[in-house]
């Protein structure tokens, strides 16, 4: 990759972590303990509130993956290693860095 393209994906990696942290601050409140209130909330709708919790710290726990994700695929960037294989060293093919920018190892060591 060019020096270009590369600071053109470095951009877009960094405008998609800024996206995963707003959203990641936004829904601090989903996550938050469900209360035990059984006086103004009813046993279902606290279910409901419960799962809800749940749904929303998967997302969370989700985001963080593709947060170390992308800081890691910066980070190769940065340091001139981006596009080559975290295990072996050989190079990732083109086609599959299009696919995921932030894949830190070529197909064979994928398997």
């Amino acid at each position: 990759m060019t020096d270009e393209e590369l600071a053109a994906l470095r951009a877009q990696l960094a405008a998609k972590l800024e996206t995963l942290r707003t959203s990641s601050e936004t829904s601090a409140d989903d996550r938050k303990p469900v209360a035990l209130d059984q006086q103004s909330v009813g046993r279902l709708s606290r279910m409901d509130a419960m799962q809800m919790q749940a749904m929303a710290q998967a997302s969370e726990q989700r985001r963080k993956q593709e947060v170390m994700r992308i800081e890691s695929a910066i980070r190769r960037i940065d340091e001139g290693e981006y596009g080559y294989c975290v295990t072996c060293g050989d190079e990732i093919s083109e086609k599959r860095l299009k696919a995921d920018p932030t894949i830190p190892t070529c197909i064979n060591c994928a398997k």
